[in-house]
């Protein structure tokens, strides 16, 4: 007579359970070693992205986002988000400010709207700013320029290189910012008229109105971790190119709907 026939247990119902557990456990191990596959280029990647990266793996092994997250944290691998913010925007200057053009306006197609912002990398004895240009509805990064200050012509450098990246330039497009001195400075805003690009801004200098930008700021900072090292500024560069070229990176704008909040 079997053990498990001593407490009342069916033979097969109790290998049955054994059996699910081990798979149970097995597919666990797999998951994680998936995870930990990813966080070897993005180490703070959190679950719902992890999800949508590794969704077809998982439905293969049916697994949903619930028992994703269920696995992540009993392997302690949840990710708390930093909370962090660098003032980068000075908007009391002289120079002229422009009204908002993208409020209640369908972006339905690229090159019709680009968002420009300025966010700060790096570490407070080696500050660094990046300045970057994305495409409003592919989540495209035309654009971009890291520098050790916050001068204009960085952000001039930034949107020259969106500017070679443009198709179909006799289609509107529009370029919308924060106010601050960089965008409104006379060299940015005659870039702008050169090429036919029509400029818009916040209103309330809220840097979360520009939530594009700010969106793809954090998954540089939380997911590619450019602003762990303190390191100089031609390093920096480097790992930002790195980060931007990443294969993984070119993914999650494809998935648009993981940059929603």
């Amino acid at each position: 007579m079997f053990a498990c026939n001593l407490f009342g247990i069916d033979r097969q119902v109790y290998y049955r359970r054994i059996k699910r557990k081990i798979n149970k456990e097995a597919k666990a191990i797999e998951v994680v070693s998936m995870i930990n596959e990813v966080r070897k280029t993005m180490p703070r990647l959190g679950g719902k992205k992890s999800y949508h990266l590794l969704m077809d793996d998982l439905k293969s092994m049916r697994i949903g986002r619930d028992k994703l997250f269920d696995i992540l944290r009993a392997n302690h691998l949840l990710i708390q988000p930093k909370r962090s913010y660098h003032v980068t925007t000075n908007s009391h200057h002289r120079f002229r400010k422009h009204d908002n053009l993208i409020i209640g306006l369908e972006i339905n197609r690229p090159n019709q709207v680009w968002v420009s912002d300025i966010t700060y990398i790096g570490k407070r004895e080696k500050p660094c700013y990046l300045s970057i240009v994305t495409d409003a509805y592919s989540k495209k990064i035309m654009g971009y320029y890291v520098a050790d200050n916050m001068n204009t012509e960085s952000s001039v450098k930034a949107l020259n290189m969106a500017i070679k990246q443009r198709r179909n330039n006799e289609i509107p497009l529009i370029h919308h910012s924060d106010r601050g001195l960089q965008y409104c400075a006379n060299d940015y805003q005659n870039t702008l008229n050169k090429n036919g690009i029509l400029p818009s801004m916040t209103q309330n200098s809220d840097p979360y109105e520009n939530a594009v930008a700010e969106r793809i700021n954090g998954i540089l900072k939380q997911e590619f971790m450019i602003d762990k090292y303190n390191l100089d500024l031609n390093i920096i560069r480097k790992i930002v190119k790195e980060s931007l070229s990443n294969n993984l990176y070119r993914l999650f704008r494809t998935r648009q709907n993981i940059f929603q909040k």
